[in-house]
């Protein structure tokens, strides 16, 4: 169940919540028991790389396609 993360507008706490992603965007409210909270936008790690596992940029004037690539620029 995904968690969604929330900050409270009248205390400033920050908390998080697992619900169904079709409560997403339901109302939440903070431990301290206030209704003015709003939801967060989180960002998702899907897999972790690095420099050193990233593709390797191709080489400059080969592959034949594109224009300058192809031979077609002079």
């Amino acid at each position: 169940m995904p968690r969604y993360e929330f900050r409270c507008r009248s205390c400033g706490d920050t908390f998080e919540l697992s619900r169904p992603m079709a409560q997403s965007s339901d109302p939440a409210s903070c431990p301290a028991g206030h209704a003015d909270t709003v939801k967060l936008l989180s960002t998702v790690a899907v897999g972790g790389s690095s420099a050193k596992s990233a593709p390797a940029a191709p080489a400059a004037g080969g592959g034949g396609s594109g224009c300058c690539g192809g031979g077609c620029c002079g």
